[in-house]
């Protein structure tokens, strides 16, 4: 339901570590923004972070499926996404908002001096809050939002149910306020005391006010891309036309994302449990395995570890599920890389990385958004690509990490048929290709979004004759309980919950 649950999602199996760390907000004697900047980020923990809720029953037998970036056995009714998979992740994102809206609250009541002190903290909980807003209309389209959360402020049920609000216009409504924010960041200044409280509070980007600036200024990129075959472009060129005033990720030290502060405090064994289980959920993929193998891929050796016979193959969607199961009893598929990936203690959640932006910069020269150099960013995507990912595999402790590759290998890579920007005519298509290869297994919901939003790479699925779903969805379906909870909204938007509804940027 559209105003979920006060309590706070703490997923980890250090717990007394994390709470020790970052108290929760939730069990504090006082409600104050500060801590609620805290309880903000914490709550889409379980979307960000490798968790095995996440992974296992929410995102592999979806979108894994979806963008083959996972390996599957065919199986009957394999397009219908699990209501629990769409439930939850709905639910988790109004856990979110309630935290945002009370720490909204909290914040309007203050003093206007108050208010200036405090400006950082909600400027860095509304970037938050809003790129999860994003992924969240990325997947359901049209949702309730500027009303959602404020039962509380309230204090009536019934006069608090939200209306759905469309998609177009929240993604409007937030590329307005994030460029009023990218513009003041220009000028903040923040008293010391409160960046040090900042620091204490902020365990994302830890207190560091250009990180948050260029967070803010790298989604706003993400959100016009998303949205550039249906809405306005000019802001794309206004932001990467400008870097001194408007600043966005452009190397790996400054990706955003939650790291592993030590083994096991975020997700534990979590990773390992999600994709290891069954045997099945840490399969390579036929696509993305042929496309790293025909192109000698430096990434291949870091992402999937060969078959019994030292062979990469990955699992063919066309094969029938006989074939599929054999192959699989007989060792004969590639998996997902250990130390990279399936017990990598130290894997990071992701949420903005340098390789992205590079790629969406790439993709808006060649538009004719922006001016520059399309090839130079595409190629230093790829670099920073081959760059991130060998740092991943570097953090694990299963095994002894692999050696980087040398330049000449990595140059002979951007060289190689498949992935040479001089030679292919559809340059979209190379960036595509390599936004797939980057955010992959780790950013599903993007890799998704990509994908609809581009229709490339090119797949191609089994269909599924003996299913209502024969070909995978291009949305999410609404949880069940905004029709028996908030039926006068949903009434109005009932129609749209089609899996073949395509959201209002998905226009190819």
């Amino acid at each position: 339901m559209a105003f979920a649950s006060f309590a706070l999602i703490f997923n980890s199996c250090k717990k007394s570590d994390l709470e020790t760390l970052y108290p929760n907000p939730a069990q504090s004697s006082t409600a104050t923004v500060e801590n609620f900047l805290t309880g903000v980020i914490a709550s889409a923990n379980p979307v960000v972070l490798p968790l095995y809720w996440r992974f296992f029953v929410v995102e592999q037998p979806t979108l894994g499926h979806y963008t083959q970036t996972m390996g599957w056995v065919n199986s009957k009714d394999q397009f219908i996404p699990p209501a629990a998979a769409m439930d939850w992740r709905w639910n988790t994102y109004y856990n979110t908002l309630t935290q945002f809206r009370v720490m909204e609250n909290l914040y309007n009541k203050l003093e206007t001096a108050n208010q200036a002190e405090y400006r950082i903290f909600m400027m860095a909980a509304t970037i938050f809050f809003y790129d999860q807003t994003q992924q969240t209309v990325d997947l359901f389209g049209d949702i309730p939002w500027s009303e959602a959360g404020k039962v509380r402020e309230i204090g009536n049920l019934d006069e608090s149910l939200p209306k759905y609000d469309d998609a177009k216009t929240i993604y409007t409504t937030i590329l307005a306020d994030l460029k009023v924010m990218a513009d003041e960041f220009t000028t903040i200044s923040v008293p010391t005391f409160y960046a040090g409280l900042f620091a204490k509070k902020d365990f994302l980007n830890h207190g560091d006010i250009v990180m948050w600036q260029k967070y803010c200024n790298s989604l706003r990129l993400r959100l016009l891309m998303r949205g550039s075959d249906v809405m306005p472009t000019a802001e794309i060129g206004e932001i990467l036309n400008n870097p001194t005033k408007y600043p966005v990720i452009e190397s790996n030290a400054d990706a955003i994302m939650l790291d592993e502060p030590g083994p096991d405090l975020w997700a534990g064994q979590e990773i390992r449990s999600a994709m290891e289980t069954w045997g099945v959920y840490d399969v390579a993929p036929y696509a993305m395995v042929k496309n790293m193998m025909d192109n000698a891929d430096p990434r291949l050796d870091i992402t999937f570890d060969p078959n019994k016979n030292g062979e990469w193959i990955g699992m063919n969607p066309l094969e029938n599920a006989s074939v599929q199961n054999q192959k699989l009893s007989d060792g004969l598929v590639a998996r997902y890389d250990t130390s990279s990936f399936t017990r990598n203690t130290f894997f990071p959640g992701f949420i903005i990385t340098a390789a992205e932006v590079s790629f969406m910069k790439a993709e808006a020269i060649q538009k004719g958004f922006a001016t520059g150099d399309a090839k130079a960013a595409y190629e230093t995507g790829i670099d920073q690509s081959i760059d991130m990912w060998f740092g991943i595999n570097e953090t694990g402790t299963y095994r002894a990490p692999l050696d980087r590759p040398t330049a000449t290998q990595i140059s002979a890579y951007k060289a190689s048929a498949a992935v040479s920007w001089a030679n292919n005519t559809d340059k979209v298509a190379l960036i595509a290709t390599q936004k797939w290869l980057n955010t992959g297994l780790a950013q599903m919901p993007q890799t998704w979004a990509e994908y609809r939003r581009l229709d490339k790479p090119s797949f191609v699925f089994p269909e599924d004759p003996t299913s209502q779903q024969k070909v995978p969805p291009v949305r999410w379906l609404y949880p069940v309980t905004e029709k028996d909870l908030n039926g006068i909204n949903y009434d109005a938007v009932k129609a749209q919950s089609d899996l073949n509804n395509k959201v209002f940027w998905d226009i190819k």
